[in-house]
């Protein structure tokens, strides 16, 4: 490959590569740009069979993103990976409350990780919807328990947290939600894999599919 293409001819490349590696595949229209840039950011063929997605997730994603709904994250990295200029035509906010120090002092005294205070300190305004976790099961474990228990209601949740302690348990737990409160939407994949760079991804795919609708 000639290593003065362009990046959107890579980026192109790229593309042709996973939808010839992968073939024939049973993802929806709209569902498949976002397994596909998960493989693309990952390099992980493994998306294309774990990720899960509710039903109407898509479509409630891009009426949420449209609607300039706040996005928060469990990490700065996942913050920093979401197209800044995808956002601001929107105008969407994203926050990411795990550095603050108020949330750090607060969970030292509390004897709780981070993650968990500055989901609580995203899902405390109400103009935030749409929750991305691509590290901690914590912060996803909580928002699960801010949905059955304090009735958060989000409008997409990207629960993509990696690891080997409560990764995969996060996830079915999110699976599970389904089934109990089927208004709330998500993205998600099964095992331990995930991560932030994948998380932000998935945003990132939304976002491209809302400009280009």
């Amino acid at each position: 490959m000639s290593v003065h293409l362009r990046p959107e001819e890579i980026e192109a490349e790229s593309f042709r590569v996973i939808d010839a590696e992968v073939g024939s595949h049973s993802w929806g229209p709209d569902q498949w740009p976002v397994v596909r840039r998960a493989i693309h950011t990952s390099a992980d063929f493994d998306y294309a069979r774990s990720m899960v997605f509710s039903p109407d997730a898509v479509p409630r994603a891009l009426e949420a993103l449209t609607s300039g709904r706040g996005i928060v994250t469990d990490t700065t990295m996942a913050l920093s990976g979401i197209a800044k200029p995808r956002l601001e035509r929107f105008g969407i906010s994203v926050s990411c409350f795990v550095a603050d120090p108020d949330v750090a002092r607060r969970a030292r005294e509390q004897g709780i990780t981070r993650s968990i205070l500055a989901l609580r300190a995203g899902a405390s305004d109400r103009g935030n919807g749409i929750f991305v976790i691509g590290n901690a099961p914590t912060a996803l474990f909580e928002l699960i328990r801010l949905v059955r228990e304090e009735g958060l209601r989000p409008d997409l949740v990207v629960g993509l947290p990696v690891g080997f302690v409560g990764a995969a348990e996060s996830k079915e737990a999110l699976l599970a939600l389904e089934h109990e409160v089927p208004e709330v939407p998500f993205i998600t994949n099964r095992g331990r894999k995930g991560g932030s760079n994948v998380a932000a991804a998935v945003v990132n795919a939304l976002l491209i599919m809302a400009m280009e609708g």
